[in-house]
């Protein structure tokens, strides 16, 4: 349990005109100027009209959902990180964001048919998995989904392709966008269109 002592019990930061609140537990990308550089092309990626249903998996604090909240019908988060659900909500709120509800879970186990019933089944997903990329249900389960896109943010390209090619019986890569989250490194933020297939 985090002590604290003194000063701000969390950091904000604003991007594109939202402003976000971060915890000690809560994932935030570092560099926050690339962010919104990064968090525009998944947006563009998305390519909302307002009447869709997305699901943003692996949320975090929510700040994908509440960047593209307002060009959605709804927005469903899921986090594994607790503490980062309830900064997520506080975020919503923050940005007079009202069309989107947050989950705190494991990703395997809430993402399903059951989930699907009660929120509706997602026209768009967008997921930001850690590094170690999804678990191979959550994989399965994308694939059931029916979704028309999915946007695929990784940090790390080499999960990001073995989870591609598992969802490739579904869905077609459509465009791939690199950002250089962080500079001088070998380090990449990349971004995948996938659609779906017709018959």
């Amino acid at each position: 349990m985090p002590v604290y002592y003194s000063g701000m019990e969390y950091i904000t930061e604003v991007m594109d005109n939202h402003v976000f609140r971060v915890g000690p537990k809560s994932f935030y990308q570092t560099n926050s100027r690339q962010a919104t550089v990064l968090y525009e092309i998944v947006q563009e990626f998305a390519k909302l009209t307002g009447s869709e249903n997305v699901y943003d998996l692996y949320t975090g604090t929510g700040t994908i959902a509440c960047f593209l909240a307002n060009g959605a019908s709804k927005v469903t988060g899921i986090e594994y990180v607790g503490e980062a659900v309830s900064d997520a909500m506080i975020n919503a709120k923050i940005n007079d964001i009202d069309n989107a509800v947050f989950i705190a879970g494991d990703m395997k186990n809430i993402l399903n048919e059951d989930l699907f019933r009660e929120r509706g089944r997602p026209d768009v997903i967008i997921t930001d998995p850690p590094r170690a990329g999804m678990h191979e249900d959550v994989v399965r389960t994308l694939l059931l989904s029916g979704a028309e896109r999915i946007v695929y943010v990784s940090c790390n390209p080499a999960t990001q392709a073995r989870d591609i090619g598992l969802l490739s019986p579904e869905y077609n890569v459509v465009k791939v966008q690199p950002v250089d989250m962080f500079p001088q490194t070998f380090h990449v933020e990349n971004v995948v269109l996938l659609e779906k297939k017709r018959e």
